[in-house]
Protein backbone atom coordinates (compact mmCIF):
# COMPACT_ATOMS: atom_id res chain seq x y z
CA UNK A 1 0.00 0.00 0.00
CA UNK A 2 2.80 2.43 0.92
CA UNK A 3 4.61 1.68 -2.34
CA UNK A 4 1.47 2.61 -4.32
CA UNK A 5 1.14 5.89 -2.39
CA UNK A 6 4.81 6.77 -2.86
CA UNK A 7 4.63 5.81 -6.56
CA UNK A 8 1.45 7.92 -6.92
CA UNK A 9 3.12 10.93 -5.30
CA UNK A 10 6.21 10.47 -7.46
CA UNK A 11 4.10 10.25 -10.61
CA UNK A 12 2.09 13.34 -9.62
CA UNK A 13 5.26 15.35 -8.94
CA UNK A 14 6.87 14.19 -12.19
CA UNK A 15 3.83 15.15 -14.30
CA UNK A 16 3.42 18.46 -12.42
CA UNK A 17 7.09 19.29 -12.95
CA UNK A 18 6.83 18.57 -16.67
CA UNK A 19 3.73 20.76 -16.98
CA UNK A 20 5.31 23.56 -14.95
CA UNK A 21 8.52 23.36 -16.98
CA UNK A 22 6.51 23.65 -20.23
CA UNK A 23 4.82 26.76 -18.80
CA UNK A 24 8.16 28.31 -17.76
CA UNK A 25 9.73 27.50 -21.11
CA UNK A 26 6.88 29.25 -22.92
CA UNK A 27 7.28 32.47 -20.92
CA UNK A 28 9.45 35.18 -22.37
CA UNK A 29 10.73 37.03 -19.35
CA UNK A 30 13.08 39.88 -20.16
CA UNK A 31 15.37 41.53 -17.66
CA UNK A 32 14.84 45.27 -17.14
CA UNK A 33 18.07 46.08 -18.93
CA UNK A 34 16.66 44.64 -22.17
CA UNK A 35 13.70 47.05 -22.31
CA UNK A 36 13.88 49.02 -25.54
CA UNK A 37 12.25 52.15 -26.85
CA UNK A 38 9.81 50.04 -28.83
CA UNK A 39 8.33 48.51 -25.66
CA UNK A 40 4.91 50.11 -25.12
CA UNK A 41 5.97 53.37 -26.68
CA UNK A 42 3.97 55.12 -29.32
CA UNK A 43 6.02 55.78 -32.40
CA UNK A 44 4.91 59.42 -32.66
CA UNK A 45 6.18 60.52 -29.24
CA UNK A 46 8.89 63.16 -29.17
CA UNK A 47 12.24 61.47 -28.59
CA UNK A 48 12.67 63.16 -25.20
CA UNK A 49 9.36 61.69 -23.98
CA UNK A 50 10.42 58.21 -25.11
CA UNK A 51 13.73 58.60 -23.25
CA UNK A 52 11.96 59.65 -20.03
CA UNK A 53 9.48 56.75 -20.27
CA UNK A 54 12.25 54.23 -20.99
CA UNK A 55 14.22 55.53 -18.01
CA UNK A 56 11.14 55.37 -15.76
CA UNK A 57 10.46 51.75 -16.72
CA UNK A 58 13.90 50.74 -15.45
CA UNK A 59 12.56 51.24 -11.93
CA UNK A 60 9.57 48.89 -12.18
CA UNK A 61 9.37 46.93 -8.94
CA UNK A 62 11.42 49.38 -6.85
CA UNK A 63 9.67 49.55 -3.48
CA UNK A 64 7.58 52.44 -2.22
CA UNK A 65 9.29 54.50 0.44
CA UNK A 66 7.66 57.48 2.14
CA UNK A 67 9.56 60.65 1.10
CA UNK A 68 11.81 58.49 -1.08
CA UNK A 69 13.61 60.13 -3.98
CA UNK A 70 16.12 57.48 -5.04
CA UNK A 71 16.27 53.98 -6.55
CA UNK A 72 16.42 52.64 -2.98
CA UNK A 73 12.72 53.60 -2.74
CA UNK A 74 10.35 56.27 -4.10
CA UNK A 75 7.15 57.95 -3.11
CA UNK A 76 4.94 59.16 -5.97
CA UNK A 77 6.30 62.69 -6.33
CA UNK A 78 9.84 61.56 -5.52
CA UNK A 79 9.67 59.19 -8.48
CA UNK A 80 8.44 61.84 -10.93
CA UNK A 81 10.95 64.34 -9.53
CA UNK A 82 13.78 61.81 -10.00
CA UNK A 83 12.95 60.68 -13.55
CA UNK A 84 12.34 64.24 -14.76
CA UNK A 85 15.51 65.47 -13.05
CA UNK A 86 17.50 62.78 -14.86
CA UNK A 87 16.38 64.35 -18.14
CA UNK A 88 17.28 67.88 -17.06
CA UNK A 89 13.82 69.04 -16.01
CA UNK A 90 13.71 70.45 -12.51
CA UNK A 91 10.31 70.19 -10.87
CA UNK A 92 9.12 71.00 -7.41
CA UNK A 93 9.32 68.03 -5.03
CA UNK A 94 5.66 67.61 -4.00
CA UNK A 95 2.70 66.26 -5.96
CA UNK A 96 0.55 69.28 -5.06
CA UNK A 97 3.38 71.60 -6.15
CA UNK A 98 3.74 69.73 -9.46
CA UNK A 99 -0.01 70.10 -10.01
CA UNK A 100 0.47 73.87 -10.24
CA UNK A 101 2.97 73.60 -13.11
CA UNK A 102 2.39 73.14 -16.83
CA UNK A 103 -0.77 73.41 -18.85
CA UNK A 104 -4.02 71.69 -17.85
CA UNK A 105 -5.25 69.25 -20.50
CA UNK A 106 -8.50 67.33 -20.81
CA UNK A 107 -8.31 63.66 -19.87
CA UNK A 108 -9.48 62.81 -23.39
CA UNK A 109 -6.42 64.63 -24.76
CA UNK A 110 -3.65 63.21 -22.55
CA UNK A 111 -0.46 62.04 -24.20
CA UNK A 112 2.60 60.13 -23.02
CA UNK A 113 4.64 62.36 -20.74
CA UNK A 114 1.60 64.12 -19.24
CA UNK A 115 1.15 64.00 -15.50
CA UNK A 116 -2.04 62.75 -13.86
CA UNK A 117 -3.04 64.03 -10.43
CA UNK A 118 -5.27 62.23 -7.99
CA UNK A 119 -6.76 62.63 -4.55
CA UNK A 120 -5.07 60.60 -1.86
CA UNK A 121 -6.92 57.86 -0.02
CA UNK A 122 -9.67 60.21 1.19
CA UNK A 123 -12.33 60.39 -1.53
CA UNK A 124 -13.88 63.47 0.10
CA UNK A 125 -10.69 65.48 -0.28
CA UNK A 126 -10.18 67.97 -3.08
CA UNK A 127 -6.41 68.14 -2.58
CA UNK A 128 -3.77 66.50 -4.73
CA UNK A 129 -2.31 63.48 -2.98
CA UNK A 130 -0.82 61.40 -5.81
CA UNK A 131 0.93 61.93 -9.15
CA UNK A 132 1.68 59.59 -12.06
CA UNK A 133 3.05 59.87 -15.60
CA UNK A 134 1.18 58.72 -18.70
CA UNK A 135 3.31 56.29 -20.71
CA UNK A 136 0.85 55.03 -23.33
CA UNK A 137 -2.56 56.00 -24.70
CA UNK A 138 -4.67 53.61 -26.77
CA UNK A 139 -8.42 53.37 -27.36
CA UNK A 140 -8.64 50.93 -24.42
CA UNK A 141 -6.01 52.30 -22.08
CA UNK A 142 -4.35 55.26 -20.48
CA UNK A 143 -1.37 53.48 -18.99
CA UNK A 144 0.57 55.35 -16.35
CA UNK A 145 3.66 54.65 -14.28
CA UNK A 146 3.78 55.64 -10.63
CA UNK A 147 4.88 54.72 -7.13
CA UNK A 148 2.10 52.71 -5.52
CA UNK A 149 2.21 52.31 -1.75
CA UNK A 150 1.37 48.61 -2.11
CA UNK A 151 3.25 47.66 -5.31
CA UNK A 152 6.14 50.12 -5.58
CA UNK A 153 6.89 51.39 -9.06
CA UNK A 154 4.21 49.91 -11.27
CA UNK A 155 2.11 50.52 -14.37
CA UNK A 156 -1.69 50.78 -14.16
CA UNK A 157 -4.45 51.39 -16.69
CA UNK A 158 -6.54 54.41 -15.73
CA UNK A 159 -9.50 53.31 -17.86
CA UNK A 160 -9.92 50.04 -15.96
CA UNK A 161 -9.08 51.23 -12.45
CA UNK A 162 -12.08 52.09 -10.31
CA UNK A 163 -9.67 53.27 -7.61
CA UNK A 164 -7.96 55.90 -9.77
CA UNK A 165 -11.03 56.92 -11.78
CA UNK A 166 -12.78 57.88 -8.52
CA UNK A 167 -9.76 59.94 -7.39
CA UNK A 168 -8.80 61.73 -10.63
CA UNK A 169 -8.40 65.49 -10.27
CA UNK A 170 -6.58 66.78 -13.36
CA UNK A 171 -3.97 66.20 -16.04
CA UNK A 172 -1.09 68.55 -16.79
CA UNK A 173 1.33 68.83 -19.69
CA UNK A 174 4.84 70.11 -19.23
CA UNK A 175 6.79 71.39 -22.19
CA UNK A 176 9.30 68.56 -22.48
CA UNK A 177 10.31 69.20 -26.10
CA UNK A 178 13.91 70.13 -25.38
CA UNK A 179 15.94 70.96 -22.30
CA UNK A 180 16.21 74.63 -23.25
CA UNK A 181 12.49 75.02 -23.90
CA UNK A 182 11.19 73.65 -20.58
CA UNK A 183 8.52 76.03 -19.43
CA UNK A 184 6.82 76.19 -16.08
CA UNK A 185 3.47 77.87 -16.55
Amino acid sequence: MQVKIIFGLFLTLFVSYGFAQDQVDSLQIRPADTITLSDSLQRNNPEKIDEIILFAKKFLGVPYRYAGTSPAGFDCSGFIYYIMGNSGFELTRTSYGMAELGETVKLSEVQPGDLLFFKGRNLNSTKVGHVAMVIEVTPDAINFIHASTSKGITIDNFKTSKYYIARFLKAKRMNLGTDSEFLIR
